[in-house]
């Protein structure tokens, strides 16, 4: 096995972010380039991360969801064109969770959608180039709108205690807020806005800095009010959203991917008036059923520490799919992935093999997520 470890090289040619110069005081000692930025991927021990984060309170340089912005007189028809979810009844500071398909119905991403006013939207996609897609969208389309990168940049606090230290910071409102609400305000006269989201499936809030120039100053205004707390600086955990079923795109969801094939049908609007960009195709693959799904596993055998490339997945001797991620959980001591299978290989308590770097090894298809997302704040 190649115990390889490359470097990334840091230039003017991929964008660092507001809070690069804090996260390298915090002691980051590796990233990756995620939309065209570079984005922490550990301060020294992911599984330490994880206990903070599931335990305690963390904080996260997420700059590299880069920020779409959708303004003007046509801007919630256009959005609506662009995602598969009926966003009618989506009211101002409120967030949603939606999904871009193409004409075909593939996945072109998906992201979580905020609603700033009733013309003034964001989109904060995953990992890839939505901006160009909405923008020539946009250039095709008679709709009087205007589409731009703006200037935000989301940190998250995940954590039990990101209430706690969230309420530090905006006083009562940071509790009082529902699951996927969101508030434009400042700290401190910076300009911020503050959901109760995050990619975490524990308690927490995104905090998006709306003023480039004070990434360093915001961090360290986190990092005290959470001091108390025990905060510490970390990264999306591979544990945790792999224990969630949280999806990740480029990696869980691909182009070639549908709504249905990720199990995400409850969220295509499909015997309504919306329309939206591949309502048709979408409509004939509920009818005849999704070809592939995605799946729950659990894999025997030592434990594993997670998979740089798609493993294969075998029925047999026959290749059926792959392993999307993979990743060893401390709290439920077992070896857990997600993969694509056919459907009729989609089964609960199919048996399968996956092709480890470590060699061949069983595996069961088992429901997804092993553990919950937590959205109720308990009283403080």
């Amino acid at each position: 096995m190649n115990n390889f470890k490359p470097l990334i090289s840091i230039g003017p040619r991929v964008r660092k972010s507001p809070f690069y110069d804090a996260t390298v005081d915090a002691g980051v000692n590796s990233f990756t380039i995620y939309n065209h930025t570079f984005m922490p991927t550990s301060f020294g021990d992911p599984v330490a991360e994880y206990w903070s984060m599931v335990e305690d309170v963390t904080l996260w340089d997420v700059t590299c969801e880069k920020q779409i912005e959708v303004t003007g007189p046509d801007a919630a028809r256009f959005v609506q064109w662009l995602t598969c979810r009926d966003i009618s009844t989506l009211q101002v500071n409120r967030c949603r969770y939606v999904l871009f398909t193409d004409n075909e119905g593939g996945l072109v991403n998906d992201a979580v959608l905020l609603k700033l006013a009733e013309d003034h939207f964001w989109l904060s996609p995953g990992d890839g180039d939505f901006l160009l897609w909405a923008q020539g969208i946009a250039t095709m389309s008679d709709m009087d709108i205007t589409v731009i990168e703006p200037d935000a940049s989301p940190l998250q606090l995940q954590g039990p205690k990101a209430p706690a230290v969230a309420h530090a910071l905006f006083g009562d409102v940071a509790l009082e807020m529902g699951y996927f609400h969101m508030l434009q305000t400042e700290l401190e006269g910076i300009p911020v806005v503050i959901s109760r989201t995050g990619w975490s499936g524990e308690l927490g809030y995104e905090i998006y800095l709306r003023d480039g120039s004070r990434g360093t100053e915001l961090w360290n205004m986190i990092m005290a009010a959470g001091a108390p707390y025990g905060i510490k600086p970390a990264c999306p955990s591979l544990i945790r959203t792999v224990e969630g079923g949280i999806l990740s795109y480029a990696s869980d969801i691909q182009r070639r991917d549908n709504p249905f094939t990720i199990g995400m049908g409850r969220l295509v609007s499909l015997d309504t008036d919306v329309e939206y960009i591949g309502k048709a195709a979408l409509q004939a693959i509920a009818a005849k059923g999704p070809e592939r799904l995605l799946v729950g596993l659990e894999i025997e055998g030592d434990p594993i520490t997670g998979n740089e490339d798609f493993w294969p997945v075998t029925q047999g001797e026959t290749s059926i799919g792959h392993i999307t991620r993979a990743v060893y959980s401390p709290r439920l001591k077992r070896n857990l992935g997600l993969a694509n299978l056919p459907a009729d290989a989609a089964m609960e308590g199919t048996v399968v093999h996956v092709q480890t770097p470590a060699g061949r090894r069983s595996a069961t298809v088992v429901p997804y997520p092993w553990i919950t997302s937590e959205t109720v704040i308990p009283p403080q």
